[in-house]
């Protein structure tokens, strides 16, 4: 036996204990520096949010807001194919929720970028997504009827989707934007086209139970969908909400033009257009009430009255006009 030899494993080596202390040294070493650093960046990172906390906010509620707008469209959607009580009970308070949501997002790009959310068309496509919101909200507490907006409400839908995919943060743009006067046009401009647009709603969904009913086809659109006579008159309110928007619109643009402009033409397309859809309601208004105009010749108006607007709004808009390009 050898007694007094140590197995090599159990060896302890004279550099060991000083290995191990220098490790450790660099290992605390590293966490102290790694710590501080960490601090640092926290502390940049704070200041960062601090600084930008509004454009922050911005970001967050244009990736929200499509969310919120689906999740509102299957809830009506819920209400409307399931007939669910709780869907049924919660999807008008769920949608003034998200109205005054997207209503704080309009008014801090407003302030943070210093100019009316509407100098491109993607900012157009958000105003225009609030508008079709409101406006189907006033409707619906006019009328109480609250079967047709799973239909105007996937419109918003699509319009703010489109909206938050594309729109750019702009703080550079023409000091004639920058007039609240614009914005008071843009506005009224723009909630006229959500009453023509959801009177176009109206007008269609007239049609689609009109010829159900005359093919005896009566599914869940016949039993869940108002009656014609309710469709005609939530279509006769929208008409007329586009006829006073479009007015005080066409007021305030010109006001705006005399201001902004030193020359221009009366006879600029986009102009002719806007007046056009404007007259157009305006005789069916007038035709209304004077000539007994109802049924399908108010409905067969309303959607050409929009396609006249979509027409405006987008070819004429883009390709035609000298002062209405959005920028």
């Amino acid at each position: 036996m050898n007694i007094g030899r140590v197995s090599p494993k159990h060896k302890k080596c004279p550099f060991q204990k000083s290995r191990t202390s220098s490790a450790d040294f660099a290992f605390f070493a590293s966490l102290h520096v790694g710590q501080h650093l960490a601090n640092f960046l926290l502390h940049a990172v704070r200041i960062k949010l601090r600084e930008d906390r509004p454009q922050l906010l911005i970001t967050l509620l244009n990736v929200i807001l499509p969310l919120l707008y689906f999740a509102l469209v299957w809830t009506y959607g819920k209400a409307f194919f399931a007939d669910s009580l709780s869907a049924e009970r919660i999807k008008t308070p769920a949608l003034l929720g998200v109205v005054l949501i997207h209503l704080l997002y309009l008014i801090l790009r407003t302030v943070e970028f210093d100019h009316p959310p509407a100098t491109t068309a993607f900012e157009v496509l958000t105003i225009l997504a609030f508008s079709v919101s409101v406006t189907y909200l006033v409707i619906e507490y006019r009328s109480k009827t609250k079967e047709t907006g799973y239909f105007i409400l996937n419109i918003a839908f699509v319009f703010q989707a489109i909206s938050s995919i594309f729109i750019e943060d702009l703080t550079d743009v023409p000091d004639v934007l920058r007039s609240n006067l614009f914005g008071l046009h843009v506005s009224t401009a723009l909630l006229g086209y959500a009453a023509i647009t959801i009177s176009a709603v109206y007008g269609f969904l007239f049609l689609m139970l009109y010829h159900q009913i005359k093919a005896n086809r009566f599914g869940v659109i016949y039993k869940k969908l108002p009656n014609l006579e309710t469709l005609e008159r939530m279509n006769f309110s929208a008409v007329k909400m586009a006829f006073v928007l479009l007015s005080f619109a066409i007021v305030s643009g010109f006001v705006w033009l005399l201001k902004a402009f030193d020359d221009f033409s009366y006879t600029d397309p986009k102009l002719i257009g806007t007046l056009i859809v404007w007259g157009l309601y305006g005789i069916g208004i007038v035709a209304k009430a004077a000539a007994g105009w109802s049924g399908r010749r108010m409905m067969i108006l309303s959607i050409c009255g929009f396609a006249l607007a979509l027409f405006s709004l987008t070819f004429i808009n883009v390709f035609f006009t000298d002062f209405h390009k959005f920028h």
